[in-house]
């Protein structure tokens, strides 16, 4: 069994809770996750199945899109409303012009200091065990793409929001670096996430239909490898060329049917409806190696893909 199902993650649970979960349905320990939430967050998480996982990583490339509230007037230790309060702040002279003014320091390319209470980790520990201990450690500040910031809904105290971001940034980190630029502290409420690179809420089915399905025999929507990058170029590949390309060799352009993708492009490599290889064009080659293609990943035509 491959391929990714797209879940609407309930508040909660952790993204490997959910993980757990889907391996008990498919009988498998294959099962992987792309993009953490938190377990306050809902919404978009999709989970790679078998040869499916294969392609995490480039799940996780996309952007990001997230509703989330914050509440004005409070610090926490963990920028959310799990943590404990640290500061409290008057907020009743902030108004919608000022959170407006405040949301421009953030959209472009900025810098964002991971949170302790993250999953990241520091000679092998993760971020979080070492901030239960009171411990504090020094974190590389990294680079993140804010693309949009706009206001849903103000009800003072609570400001609720639409980001559209880069994988990587901490919304609940946003939420309390808008407190600190607005003067009076913040902290997230309220987590969800509406979009996960190409896949969103639409797409998505809640773990309860899921189990249901698992417990009545019924088969689970799995969207198949060839269809989980489907905003990537397709070339097809068939015959001597199929055969040369399952032992590693990158076929020429000239080898393929479908239109020329830009240089550089990530493309979808199929075999009728079997993806096959995902690669990167590169038309004025790379290294000594043969063909116009970087092989990223190879898949054996025999694979179940559905």
């Amino acid at each position: 069994m491959n391929g990714v199902l797209v879940i609407d993650k309930p508040a909660g649970m952790t993204s490997f809770d959910v993980v757990r979960r889907v391996r008990r349905m498919v009988k498998t320990r294959r099962v992987g996750h792309a993009g953490t939430l938190d377990p306050m967050a809902t919404g978009v998480l999709p989970v790679a199945v078998g040869t499916a996982t294969r392609l995490i990583e480039y799940l996780m490339a996309g952007d990001k899109t997230y509703r989330a509230t914050l509440k004005l007037g409070s610090v926490t230790d963990t920028q959310d409303s799990t943590g404990e309060i640290l500061e409290e702040k008057a907020w009743q002279s902030v108004d919608r012009p000022a959170i407006e003014a405040a949301m421009e320091h953030f959209l472009g390319e900025t810098e964002q200091l991971p949170p302790m209470y993250s999953a990241l980790k520091k000679d092998g520990q993760p971020l979080y065990k070492l901030a239960r201990q009171g411990i504090e450690v020094e974190r590389e500040p990294r680079r993140v793409v804010v693309r949009s910031l706009l206001v849903d809904e103000f009800s003072a105290p609570y400001l609720t929001f639409t980001l559209n971001c880069s994988k990587g940034t901490y919304v609940r980190t946003l939420c309390h670096d808008l407190g600190q630029v607005l003067g009076c502290g913040a902290h997230m409420t309220e987590l969800r996430r509406l979009k996960c690179g190409r896949f969103d809420l639409e797409a998505s089915y809640p773990l309860e239909v899921l189990q249901d399905l698992f417990e009545q025999g019924r088969p689970l929507p799995l969207l198949p490898l060839a269809e989980i990058l489907d905003d990537w170029p397709v070339l097809t590949v068939a015959g001597v060329i199929l055969e040369r390309l399952q032992n590693g060799v990158a076929p020429c352009l000239a080898e393929l049917s479908g239109e020329e993708p830009a240089a550089g492009a990530k493309v979808r490599l199929l075999a009728g409806k079997t993806l096959v290889a995902i690669a990167r064009y590169t038309p004025e080659g790379h290294g000594k190696r043969p063909g116009d293609f970087e092989l990223l990943k190879v898949f054996p035509v025999h694979d179940d893909q559905g």
